[in-house]
Protein backbone atom coordinates (compact mmCIF):
# COMPACT_ATOMS: atom_id res chain seq x y z
CA UNK A 1 0.00 0.00 0.00
CA UNK A 2 1.29 3.02 -1.16
CA UNK A 3 1.51 6.05 2.20
CA UNK A 4 0.86 9.55 1.21
CA UNK A 5 4.02 12.03 1.25
CA UNK A 6 1.77 12.99 5.17
CA UNK A 7 1.77 9.45 5.92
CA UNK A 8 5.83 9.36 5.61
CA UNK A 9 6.32 12.26 6.87
CA UNK A 10 4.33 11.02 10.40
CA UNK A 11 6.12 7.81 10.20
CA UNK A 12 9.45 9.67 10.32
CA UNK A 13 8.66 12.05 12.73
CA UNK A 14 7.05 9.54 15.12
CA UNK A 15 10.46 7.83 15.16
CA UNK A 16 12.54 10.31 15.15
CA UNK A 17 10.82 11.82 18.12
CA UNK A 18 11.37 8.01 20.51
CA UNK A 19 15.11 8.22 19.18
CA UNK A 20 15.24 11.90 20.41
CA UNK A 21 13.48 11.10 23.12
CA UNK A 22 15.17 7.97 24.40
CA UNK A 23 18.62 9.87 23.99
CA UNK A 24 17.80 12.75 26.25
CA UNK A 25 16.59 9.88 28.56
CA UNK A 26 19.49 8.59 29.17
CA UNK A 27 21.55 11.78 29.09
CA UNK A 28 19.00 12.78 31.75
CA UNK A 29 19.58 9.40 33.77
CA UNK A 30 23.06 9.98 33.50
CA UNK A 31 23.20 13.07 35.57
CA UNK A 32 20.68 11.89 38.29
CA UNK A 33 17.64 13.64 37.38
CA UNK A 34 15.41 10.75 36.66
CA UNK A 35 14.45 7.80 39.75
CA UNK A 36 14.09 4.06 39.12
CA UNK A 37 15.06 2.32 36.64
CA UNK A 38 15.10 3.24 32.33
CA UNK A 39 15.11 0.35 29.19
CA UNK A 40 15.29 2.11 26.29
CA UNK A 41 14.18 1.61 22.66
CA UNK A 42 16.60 2.78 20.36
CA UNK A 43 16.81 0.60 17.14
CA UNK A 44 13.26 -1.09 17.33
CA UNK A 45 11.72 2.66 16.33
CA UNK A 46 10.15 1.19 13.02
CA UNK A 47 8.33 -2.06 15.01
CA UNK A 48 6.55 0.54 16.90
CA UNK A 49 5.30 3.13 14.13
CA UNK A 50 5.27 0.46 11.97
CA UNK A 51 3.03 -1.30 13.76
CA UNK A 52 0.72 1.62 15.35
CA UNK A 53 -0.13 3.58 12.32
CA UNK A 54 -2.23 1.12 11.89
CA UNK A 55 -4.39 1.56 14.51
CA UNK A 56 -6.59 4.68 15.92
CA UNK A 57 -7.27 6.15 19.65
CA UNK A 58 -9.77 3.38 20.44
CA UNK A 59 -7.99 0.32 19.41
CA UNK A 60 -5.86 -0.75 22.22
CA UNK A 61 -2.08 -2.00 22.57
CA UNK A 62 -0.65 -3.42 25.71
CA UNK A 63 3.14 -2.45 26.33
CA UNK A 64 6.28 -3.69 28.23
CA UNK A 65 9.14 -2.46 30.61
CA UNK A 66 10.60 -0.77 27.52
CA UNK A 67 7.75 1.28 26.34
CA UNK A 68 8.73 4.61 25.46
CA UNK A 69 8.60 3.63 21.58
CA UNK A 70 5.36 2.61 21.94
CA UNK A 71 3.59 5.09 23.92
CA UNK A 72 4.71 7.47 21.52
CA UNK A 73 3.36 5.66 18.60
CA UNK A 74 0.23 5.59 20.03
CA UNK A 75 0.18 9.20 20.41
CA UNK A 76 0.84 9.92 23.89
CA UNK A 77 2.03 13.48 24.60
CA UNK A 78 5.44 13.51 24.84
CA UNK A 79 5.64 16.32 27.72
CA UNK A 80 3.64 14.43 29.74
CA UNK A 81 5.89 11.55 29.38
CA UNK A 82 8.97 13.52 29.92
CA UNK A 83 7.23 14.49 32.87
CA UNK A 84 6.37 11.20 34.17
CA UNK A 85 9.75 10.01 33.86
CA UNK A 86 10.84 12.81 35.96
CA UNK A 87 7.98 11.52 38.51
CA UNK A 88 6.48 14.71 38.31
CA UNK A 89 2.63 15.58 39.80
CA UNK A 90 1.58 16.66 35.89
CA UNK A 91 3.09 13.67 34.45
CA UNK A 92 0.52 11.79 32.06
CA UNK A 93 -0.11 8.92 35.46
CA UNK A 94 0.40 12.13 38.25
CA UNK A 95 4.49 11.02 38.32
CA UNK A 96 3.30 7.68 40.16
CA UNK A 97 4.32 5.08 37.05
CA UNK A 98 7.36 6.27 36.03
CA UNK A 99 9.06 4.93 32.93
CA UNK A 100 7.78 0.81 32.96
CA UNK A 101 4.23 2.10 33.56
CA UNK A 102 3.22 4.88 31.77
CA UNK A 103 -0.78 4.45 30.68
CA UNK A 104 -3.24 6.79 28.61
CA UNK A 105 -6.81 5.41 28.21
CA UNK A 106 -7.85 8.42 25.78
CA UNK A 107 -5.34 6.87 23.31
CA UNK A 108 -5.74 3.37 23.17
CA UNK A 109 -2.21 2.49 25.42
CA UNK A 110 -3.78 0.71 28.72
CA UNK A 111 0.15 0.81 29.79
CA UNK A 112 3.72 -0.25 29.86
CA UNK A 113 4.09 -3.28 32.04
CA UNK A 114 7.16 -4.40 34.31
CA UNK A 115 5.38 -7.96 34.13
CA UNK A 116 7.04 -9.84 31.49
CA UNK A 117 4.97 -11.30 28.91
CA UNK A 118 2.02 -8.92 31.01
CA UNK A 119 0.37 -7.57 28.25
CA UNK A 120 -1.00 -10.42 25.95
CA UNK A 121 -3.16 -11.36 28.23
CA UNK A 122 -4.13 -7.98 28.78
CA UNK A 123 -4.72 -7.49 25.14
CA UNK A 124 -7.00 -10.64 25.01
CA UNK A 125 -9.39 -8.97 27.45
CA UNK A 126 -9.59 -6.33 25.55
CA UNK A 127 -10.36 -7.91 22.46
CA UNK A 128 -12.72 -9.60 23.98
CA UNK A 129 -14.36 -6.59 24.87
CA UNK A 130 -14.36 -5.23 21.51
CA UNK A 131 -16.19 -8.20 20.13
CA UNK A 132 -18.76 -8.59 22.79
CA UNK A 133 -19.75 -4.71 21.90
CA UNK A 134 -18.99 -5.19 18.71
CA UNK A 135 -17.54 -1.97 17.88
CA UNK A 136 -15.02 -2.74 15.21
CA UNK A 137 -11.32 -2.06 17.27
CA UNK A 138 -8.78 -4.25 17.97
CA UNK A 139 -6.04 -4.85 20.37
CA UNK A 140 -2.45 -5.21 19.78
CA UNK A 141 0.13 -6.53 22.78
CA UNK A 142 3.97 -6.08 22.40
CA UNK A 143 6.42 -8.63 23.73
CA UNK A 144 10.12 -9.38 23.40
CA UNK A 145 11.78 -12.92 22.46
CA UNK A 146 11.99 -13.34 26.07
CA UNK A 147 8.96 -12.32 26.98
CA UNK A 148 7.25 -14.99 24.26
CA UNK A 149 8.93 -17.69 26.81
CA UNK A 150 5.98 -17.40 28.86
CA UNK A 151 3.23 -19.67 29.86
CA UNK A 152 0.75 -16.51 30.17
CA UNK A 153 1.70 -15.51 26.77
CA UNK A 154 0.76 -18.96 25.24
CA UNK A 155 -2.20 -19.27 27.36
CA UNK A 156 -3.38 -15.55 25.68
CA UNK A 157 -2.62 -17.00 22.59
CA UNK A 158 -4.54 -20.15 22.69
CA UNK A 159 -7.07 -18.48 24.10
CA UNK A 160 -7.05 -15.85 21.11
CA UNK A 161 -7.65 -18.74 18.71
CA UNK A 162 -10.80 -20.32 20.46
CA UNK A 163 -12.68 -17.06 20.47
CA UNK A 164 -11.55 -16.10 18.07
CA UNK A 165 -10.87 -12.06 19.01
CA UNK A 166 -9.49 -9.19 16.85
CA UNK A 167 -6.20 -9.26 18.83
CA UNK A 168 -2.65 -9.02 16.73
CA UNK A 169 0.57 -10.65 18.85
CA UNK A 170 3.49 -8.69 17.72
CA UNK A 171 6.85 -9.86 19.26
CA UNK A 172 9.85 -7.72 18.74
CA UNK A 173 12.79 -10.24 18.75
CA UNK A 174 15.83 -7.71 19.31
CA UNK A 175 18.26 -11.02 20.33
CA UNK A 176 19.19 -10.52 23.74
CA UNK A 177 16.14 -11.59 26.41
CA UNK A 178 17.63 -9.26 29.13
CA UNK A 179 21.15 -11.23 28.67
CA UNK A 180 20.39 -14.75 26.62
CA UNK A 181 20.63 -15.23 23.62
CA UNK A 182 16.88 -15.74 21.61
CA UNK A 183 18.80 -19.01 19.85
CA UNK A 184 19.93 -20.17 23.05
CA UNK A 185 16.41 -19.78 25.11
CA UNK A 186 13.64 -20.13 22.24
CA UNK A 187 13.39 -23.55 21.70
CA UNK A 188 11.96 -23.58 18.44
CA UNK A 189 14.21 -20.97 17.34
CA UNK A 190 11.50 -19.51 15.37
CA UNK A 191 8.77 -17.33 17.46
CA UNK A 192 6.46 -16.69 14.36
CA UNK A 193 6.16 -20.36 13.66
CA UNK A 194 5.55 -21.51 17.25
CA UNK A 195 2.71 -18.53 17.32
CA UNK A 196 1.30 -20.37 14.05
CA UNK A 197 1.17 -23.68 16.02
CA UNK A 198 -1.97 -22.22 18.00
CA UNK A 199 -3.85 -21.82 14.71
CA UNK A 200 -3.30 -18.48 13.75
CA UNK A 201 -1.56 -16.86 10.78
CA UNK A 202 1.85 -15.99 11.76
CA UNK A 203 5.11 -13.76 9.38
CA UNK A 204 8.14 -12.59 10.15
CA UNK A 205 10.24 -9.92 8.94
CA UNK A 206 13.16 -7.10 8.98
CA UNK A 207 11.82 -5.11 12.25
CA UNK A 208 14.03 -2.05 11.31
CA UNK A 209 12.11 -1.57 8.02
CA UNK A 210 9.43 0.27 8.90
CA UNK A 211 7.37 -0.30 5.66
CA UNK A 212 7.97 -4.05 6.08
CA UNK A 213 6.38 -3.95 9.65
CA UNK A 214 3.29 -1.28 8.25
CA UNK A 215 2.41 -3.84 5.50
CA UNK A 216 2.67 -7.21 8.13
CA UNK A 217 0.90 -5.63 11.00
CA UNK A 218 -1.63 -3.78 8.64
CA UNK A 219 -2.52 -7.09 6.93
CA UNK A 220 -3.03 -8.65 10.61
CA UNK A 221 -5.05 -5.31 11.59
CA UNK A 222 -7.86 -5.78 8.49
CA UNK A 223 -7.72 -9.15 9.73
CA UNK A 224 -8.98 -8.78 12.78
CA UNK A 225 -11.34 -6.09 12.07
CA UNK A 226 -12.90 -8.27 9.51
CA UNK A 227 -13.84 -11.00 12.05
CA UNK A 228 -11.05 -13.06 11.41
CA UNK A 229 -9.23 -13.81 14.34
CA UNK A 230 -6.01 -13.14 15.69
CA UNK A 231 -2.73 -13.29 14.32
CA UNK A 232 1.17 -12.98 15.22
CA UNK A 233 3.83 -11.20 13.61
CA UNK A 234 7.44 -11.46 14.74
CA UNK A 235 9.68 -8.70 14.18
CA UNK A 236 13.43 -8.82 13.69
CA UNK A 237 15.45 -5.77 15.20
CA UNK A 238 18.57 -5.39 17.69
CA UNK A 239 17.99 -2.62 21.04
CA UNK A 240 20.87 -0.10 20.47
CA UNK A 241 21.99 -0.50 24.07
CA UNK A 242 21.55 -2.90 26.87
CA UNK A 243 18.48 -4.23 28.71
CA UNK A 244 18.93 -1.13 30.98
CA UNK A 245 20.33 1.27 31.55
CA UNK A 246 24.07 0.86 33.05
CA UNK A 247 23.48 -2.80 31.75
CA UNK A 248 27.82 -3.78 30.91
CA UNK A 249 26.63 -5.96 28.21
CA UNK A 250 29.08 -8.51 28.50
CA UNK A 251 26.91 -10.69 26.34
CA UNK A 252 27.58 -8.77 23.53
CA UNK A 253 30.89 -7.54 21.27
CA UNK A 254 31.85 -3.95 20.80
CA UNK A 255 31.65 -4.87 17.37
CA UNK A 256 28.35 -6.58 16.94
CA UNK A 257 26.92 -3.17 18.65
CA UNK A 258 28.67 -1.05 16.25
CA UNK A 259 28.14 -3.09 13.24
CA UNK A 260 24.04 -2.93 14.05
CA UNK A 261 24.09 0.97 14.79
CA UNK A 262 25.55 1.29 12.03
CA UNK A 263 23.50 -1.07 9.32
CA UNK A 264 20.40 -1.96 11.30
CA UNK A 265 19.26 1.44 12.07
CA UNK A 266 15.56 2.26 10.91
CA UNK A 267 16.03 5.93 10.71
CA UNK A 268 19.13 5.41 8.46
CA UNK A 269 16.83 2.52 6.44
CA UNK A 270 14.10 4.74 5.95
CA UNK A 271 15.97 8.23 4.96
CA UNK A 272 17.33 5.80 2.40
CA UNK A 273 14.26 4.36 1.18
CA UNK A 274 12.40 7.20 0.84
CA UNK A 275 15.33 9.48 -0.57
CA UNK A 276 16.54 7.03 -3.00
CA UNK A 277 12.64 7.08 -4.04
CA UNK A 278 12.51 10.77 -4.67
CA UNK A 279 9.19 10.43 -1.81
CA UNK A 280 11.59 13.00 0.71
CA UNK A 281 14.32 14.79 0.61
CA UNK A 282 17.12 14.72 2.78
CA UNK A 283 16.47 18.48 3.81
CA UNK A 284 12.99 17.57 4.56
CA UNK A 285 14.36 14.96 6.83
CA UNK A 286 16.79 17.28 8.57
CA UNK A 287 14.09 19.86 9.31
CA UNK A 288 11.92 17.17 10.94
CA UNK A 289 15.36 16.25 12.84
CA UNK A 290 15.25 20.21 14.17
CA UNK A 291 12.16 20.37 14.87
CA UNK A 292 11.98 17.16 17.37
CA UNK A 293 15.02 17.87 18.91
CA UNK A 294 13.28 21.40 20.44
CA UNK A 295 10.19 19.43 20.93
CA UNK A 296 12.58 17.18 23.38
CA UNK A 297 14.22 20.01 24.73
CA UNK A 298 11.40 21.74 25.78
CA UNK A 299 9.66 18.61 27.28
CA UNK A 300 12.73 17.62 29.19
CA UNK A 301 13.51 21.70 30.63
CA UNK A 302 9.24 21.90 31.65
CA UNK A 303 10.06 18.51 33.10
CA UNK A 304 13.05 19.48 35.20
CA UNK A 305 11.48 22.31 36.35
CA UNK A 306 8.02 20.72 37.14
CA UNK A 307 6.70 20.03 40.93
CA UNK A 308 6.68 16.73 42.73
CA UNK A 309 3.47 15.14 43.59
CA UNK A 310 2.46 16.23 47.17
CA UNK A 311 1.85 13.85 50.28
CA UNK A 312 -2.02 14.40 49.45
CA UNK A 313 -1.73 12.78 46.23
CA UNK A 314 -0.73 9.51 47.64
CA UNK A 315 -4.35 8.75 48.00
CA UNK A 316 -5.43 9.68 44.64
CA UNK A 317 -5.77 6.97 41.65
CA UNK A 318 -5.77 4.24 44.08
CA UNK A 319 -9.07 2.75 43.39
CA UNK A 320 -11.27 3.15 40.69
CA UNK A 321 -15.26 3.95 40.98
CA UNK A 322 -17.48 2.53 39.09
Amino acid sequence: MQLSREELVKAYRLMRTIRSFEERVFSEFENGKIPGFVHLYSGQEACAVGACMNLTDDDKIGSTHRGHGHCIAKGVDVRGMMHEIYGRRDGVCGGKGGSMHIADLDKGMIGANAIVGGAPPLAVGAALAAKTKGDGTVALSFTGDGGSNQGTVFEAMNLAVVLQLPVIFVFENNGFGEGTGHDYAVGSRDIANRAAGFGMPATRVDGTDFFAVHEAVGEAVRRAREGGGPSAVELVAKRFGGHFVGDAMLYRTAEERERCMREEDPLLVFRRKVTEAQLLTEAQLDALDADVASLIDEAARSADAAPFPTAADLEADVYVSY
